[in-house]
C-alpha cells in the first residue's frame, strides 16, 4: 500500500500521519509498514534543538498506526476508529533521528471480539536493528 492507499483505511492525517507505506499485510495476523522521519518536522525545532531526535511517543504512535491498519483491513473493523486503549512494556533501544527510515512489524496478540479490543505485539526496527517495542491495545469503535 502506497500513502494514497493508507490514508484510504487511517483517519490519520498529517502532521499525525505515521505510516508512508506498507510492505505486507495479513489483516487481523500481522503487518509492516514504513516511516520516513523527516527532517523537516517542525517537531524537530524544539525535540532536541541541535540534537534532533525522534519523540519516543511518536515510536508508539507509529507502531499503534501500523495495527489500526491490520485491524481496520479486516471486515469485522472496516470504517471503525481505533482508540489507543492502552500502551504496556514500552521500551526503547535506538535513537531515532530525522532522515531515518524506520519499520514497524506489528502482529495480533489477543482480541476480545465481543468488546472490540485488540492487543498487538509491536516492534520499530531502525536498519534492521530493534528500535523500540511495546504492546498496544485498540479499542475499534
Amino acid at each position: 500500500m502506497n500513502q494514497e492507499s493508507v490514508m484510504s483505511v487511517l483517519p490519520h492525517r498529517s502532521p499525525m500521519l505515521m505510516i508512508n507505506e506498507v510492505l505486507t499485510l495479513a489483516p487481523m495476523e500481522s503487518i509492516e509498514a514504513t516511516l520516513y522521519i523527516d527532517p523537516a518536522w517542525e517537531i524537530f525545532q524544539g525535540h532536541f534543538p541541535g540534537n534532533p531526535v525522534f519523540p519516543g511517543v511518536l515510536s508508539v504512535e507509529c507502531m499503534a498506526q501500523a495495527a489500526d491498519i491490520m485491524l481496520m483491513t479486516a471486515e469485522r473493523y472496516k470504517g471503525k476508529t481505533p482508540l489507543l486503549a492502552g500502551v504496556d512494556g514500552a521500551r526503547f533501544y535506538q535513537k531515532i533521528v530525522p532522515g531515518s527510515h524506520v519499520t514497524a512489524k506489528v502482529n495480533v496478540a489477543r482480541e476480545n471480539a465481543e468488546k472490540a479490543v485488540v492487543s498487538c505485539n509491536a516492534e520499530l526496527y531502525l536498519d534492521e536493528k530493534l528500535a523500540a517495542k511495546c504492546t498496544v491495545t485498540l479499542a475499534m469503535r
